[in-house]
């Protein structure tokens, strides 16, 4: 299953030529695709008018949405700390709860974010290397739990 996160929904979006949408559709393929309730207030948050707002809204109440769990906002609070005793930092704690949401239910995170990339330097991050490689030709980046790769 895939998790896509904000940062690729926008890029879909601003990309007039259609070759970004082209890529995620044959990334996803016949794989189930999930959202966070984080996705859907960035993306409507950014909403330029109430026509894109009325269509987005439409939607994105036709997708299913990772929940999170009780012990979900503790731990997505253990990433931020992890990551600020390193000396590291990211933009913002919602990419942590959205990365907490990845690892709980073994997903793979597809993003453009780079804050996942620091993420993923606190926890345990096993990608199939395959898709690792298929995303960066796609120029997409991911970060999951899918335990295939071998390097």
């Amino acid at each position: 299953m895939l998790l896509i996160d904000t940062s690729v929904w926008i890029s879909v979006f601003r990309d007039r030529t259609g070759q970004v949408r082209q890529k995620l559709e044959m990334l996803i393929n016949d794989r189930e695709v999930l959202l966070t309730r984080f996705t859907q207030l960035e993306l409507l948050q950014g909403s330029l008018n109430e026509k894109e707002w009325t269509l987005l809204s439409t939607y994105l109440e036709t997708q299913d949405y990772v929940e999170p769990a009780g012990n979900s906002w503790q731990a997505a609070a253990r990433i931020y700390y992890d990551l600020r005793r390193r000396g590291l930092t990211v933009r913002s704690p919602i990419d942590c709860c959205i990365a907490q949401a990845a690892l709980e239910r073994d997903l793979l995170l597809i993003h453009n974010d780079r804050d996942f990339e620091t993420i993923a330097q606190v926890r345990s991050i096993h990608q199939n290397c395959k898709q690792r490689d298929e995303l960066k030709s796609r120029g997409l980046k991911s970060i999951g739990y899918e335990r295939n790769c071998l390097h």
